[in-house]
């Protein structure tokens, strides 16, 4: 991958931890409207697809459509006030971003969250270091779907022939792949590794000092 110069990156699970936020998040929503709440490595099970996604998972299986948009909306606004009680960057992030900042790297992130949230945490924890953040809105559907990367290069002037797509889930391989563009699967994160060999990553990386290798 020595000619990539572009990278994109998966949010949850890659550069930041947010799973103790996202579990109390929808432990949150799931209790206002009467329902069992869920373990944190139930969680981690459900993230991955978007928040929506996330909800219709952590229901009750013959909840209903309007009750299951009433605990998505609950959630949300939770969420927009309480995304940063425990999330925190994977340690040697912020390392990574500053070296391959100095290197001359473009730099953007594509996540299901929905848009606001994405745009909010990275200027919260990476001020100056992402080029552009894009997430989930009426314009960009969630991954696999490719809109969003495609979307990313298009803004950082980039040559998707040297971009790669990295992140810690299934998702953000088969996006990549969707894009027709490289990709990398991160072992920190919320998935294992079978995981990520069974969804074709073109590379594996246990640590960002391994990665920055690599790119």
């Amino acid at each position: 991958m020595k000619y990539t110069n572009t990278v994109i990156f998966d949010l949850d699970g890659t550069l930041l931890n947010t799973l103790w936020d996202l579990t109390e998040a929808t432990n949150y929503a799931l209790k206002e409207c009467g329902y069992p709440e869920r373990s944190y490595d139930e969680i981690k099970q459900f993230v991955g697809n978007g928040v929506e996604m996330l909800i219709r998972r952590a229901v009750p299986k013959d909840t209903s459509e309007d009750r299951i948009q009433e605990v998505l909306a609950i959630f949300k606004i939770f969420y927009l006030h309480n995304s940063k009680n425990n999330t925190k960057p994977y340690d040697g992030i912020i390392e990574l971003l500053e070296h391959l900042k100095k290197k001359g790297f473009k730099i953007g992130v594509v996540s299901n969250k929905f848009d606001k949230a994405v745009k909010n945490l990275c200027n919260d924890y990476f001020f100056g270091l992402i080029d552009v953040a894009t997430g989930e809105s009426s314009d960009v559907p969630k991954k696999p779907a490719p809109i969003g990367v495609l979307k990313t290069i298009e803004e950082l002037g980039a040559n998707p022939d040297k971009t790669v797509m990295i992140g810690d889930s299934e998702v953000d391989i088969e996006t990549a792949k969707n894009a027709g563009i490289m990709s990398i699967g991160v072992l920190w994160g919320f998935r294992d590794e079978k995981t990520l060999v069974d969804a074709g990553a073109d590379e594996l990386v246990d640590s960002p000092e391994r990665l920055e290798l690599i790119l």
